[in-house]
């Protein structure tokens, strides 16, 4: 059995990842909060934001992995506050680190140990993965850090034959970009685009796919972004 454990699959680039993942054979697990609303996949209900989060679902997780012959470990949850270096108090930065970095190393250790050769890990970085903007100072420090993470995954794990790879995606059409960017400024984040649009989900999620699937790209940053505009 081929197996998706994903992170953030309710919405956005995570549901259109654990929709083509199911096409293409997967059996995908989503671990969060909300349920995804793909009746084919296991939900196991979590808060990455709590650092015991394993402890509720450790024993429905082991079920699982125990018998995928091949794991592909997706993260892709995240959160994106609006702060800035001069307001963000170490406690809000805590609680986006926990959700965007430390969850990730602690699934990383729990399912490295029943991960067989042709698995994956995958990280869902940005394009602020190597860039900054200002007014996102957590959530830019965050995916910094997951590039980092994930080229560090690469050299642990070299000749283990279970490759890693960041792919990030620029402006794309979710429910977390729009709560965040007013309506009236969408268009102009759409030029910053080479094609003039956003991103749409599926275009990530084949992405992903793709990079699951293809291990000649071990320890590369993917920018999935349409080509950015710099002015």
């Amino acid at each position: 059995m081929k197996c998706l454990l994903i992170t953030g699959a309710s919405t956005g680039i995570g549901l259109q990842t654990a929709l083509q993942f199911i096409q293409a054979g997967y059996h995908v697990v989503n671990l969060s909060r909300r349920p995804c609303p793909v009746a084919e996949v296991t939900h196991l209900n979590c808060d990455l934001a709590n650092p015991n989060f394993l402890e509720s679902i450790e024993n429905e997780l082991v079920d699982v992995l125990k018998n995928a012959t091949q794991i592909v470990l997706l993260h892709n949850a995240a959160k994106l506050a609006n702060d800035q270096i001069d307001n963000t108090s170490s406690d809000a930065l805590r609680e986006v680190l926990e959700i965007n970095i430390v969850a990730p190393n602690s699934l990383n250790r729990f399912v490295l140990p029943h991960m067989k050769p042709g698995s994956s890990i995958i990280y869902v970085g940005s394009t602020l993965s190597e860039k900054a903007v200002p007014g996102s100072f957590s959530y830019v420090t965050s995916k910094h850090a997951s590039v980092g993470m994930m080229r560090a995954t690469c050299q642990d794990l070299a000749g283990r034959e279970i490759h890693t790879a960041c792919v990030c995606p620029g402006f794309t059409d979710t429910e977390m970009l729009r709560t965040h960017v007013p309506e009236d400024v969408m268009p102009a984040i759409a030029n910053m685009s080479a094609f003039g649009r956003l991103v749409s989900p599926d275009e990530i999620a084949d992405t992903l796919l793709w990079a699951a699937g293809h291990p000649v790209i071990n320890g590369a940053v993917l920018h999935a972004n349409l080509g950015q505009v710099e002015r």
